[in-house]
């Protein structure tokens, strides 16, 4: 290697001092990390009508995606631009093309090695079916293939096909969608792009006093109410669940601790099968008679008992503050 000038670097080999001491790693080794670290990712979404880019579309905004449809082409580097230099905090945005750009479809060629040449990370993924099953489903929704013009609708399968071959061709990933229900698609297009933050569960773990209602969004409801209640102890009563008096009280109490590690081992196996069955979310209602002590005091514990297993888990207390 020649540094500028035509000078050798020195190496230990021929007796000079290393121009990098070891074990430091280079700088600019070190800069382009860093940078590569940072930088957004675009995803593009394109493929054939009808074989999912609306659904897998769904999936990456319930990925915390940022997803722009239909956008012409040569917008798309544009908005690369904007992310790059700290647009708003977006570092994934999704786009999905397909033929009703029409004239603007054309562009997209030229736009894949735009970014290439400015080395902005991207990826194209092509969604295909077979002509059964886009025949099919336009049928199923009556509406007419956007390039079936006044001929049959296969006329407009084939046009489309003959468009998109080449891009088919440069996908980094195709998802034959043709024996697809919505979820298969959605699993798909998850262990696709997911990551490992994206494919945990979040669990949400809610107190709320019976008097006032279930939470409509819980999945699963404990009730607490076999536990002493420590608003009939004096020097509790004005206190909650969140301080460490009616914390120790509740927690003290004769099977309360119990009851926390039992559930705990009775609902980690079932889980993983949340996230499997595209159910990234699960909330865990826990209630006592008016939402302060007992069923405060239980979430908290519940919570961190799910945190220490692996799980992302934070707390909400309905009722705390009514009284």
């Amino acid at each position: 290697m020649t540094e500028p000038g035509g000078t050798q670097p020195h190496t230990e080999q021929d007796g000079a001092p290393p121009t990098v001491p070891a074990g430091i790693p280079l700088l600019e080794e070190q800069t382009e990390r860093a940078a590569g670290d940072d930088r957004p990712e675009i995803l593009i979404v394109t493929g054939m009508s009808g074989a999912g880019r609306t659904r897998t579309a769904a999936v990456l905004e319930d990925l915390d995606w940022y997803v722009v449809d239909n956008l012409p082409p040569r917008m798309v580097l544009p908005l690369a631009g904007m992310l790059a230099a700290g647009g708003g905090g977006v570092k994934r945005l999704a786009v999905v093309l397909d033929v009703r750009s029409r004239e603007f479809f054309a562009d997209l060629v030229q736009v894949i090695d735009d970014l290439r040449a400015q080395r902005i990370d991207y990826r194209i993924v092509f969604l295909d079916a077979s002509d059964e099953a886009l025949v099919r489903r336009f049928e199923q929704v009556r509406r007419p293939h956007p390039l079936q013009g006044t001929g049959r609708m296969l006329d407009g399968i084939q046009r489309e096909r003959a468009l998109l071959e080449h891009l088919r061709d440069r996908a980094d990933a195709t998802i034959d969608t043709t024996t697809f229900s919505v979820h298969d698609l959605a699993r798909t297009v998850r262990e696709l792009v997911a990551g490992e933050g994206d494919k945990n569960l979040r669990v949400t773990v809610v107190s709320f006093g019976f008097k006032y209602g279930l939470p409509l969004d819980a999945d699963h409801v404990i009730d607490v109410r076999f536990l002493s209640n420590p608003y009939w102890v004096t020097e509790l009563r004005h206190l909650t669940g969140k301080d460490e008096p009616v914390r120790d009280y509740v927690l003290g109490l004769p099977g309360a601790g119990d009851f926390v590690q039992h559930y705990l081992q009775t609902i980690a196996p079932i889980l993983p099968g949340y996230v499997q069955e595209q159910k990234p979310y699960l909330t865990i209602a826990i209630g006592c008679t008016g939402g302060k002590h007992r069923s405060v005091a239980v979430t908290e514990a519940l919570a961190g008992g799910l945190r220490e297993l692996g799980y992302s888990a934070v707390t909400l207390h309905r009722d705390l503050g009514r009284e």
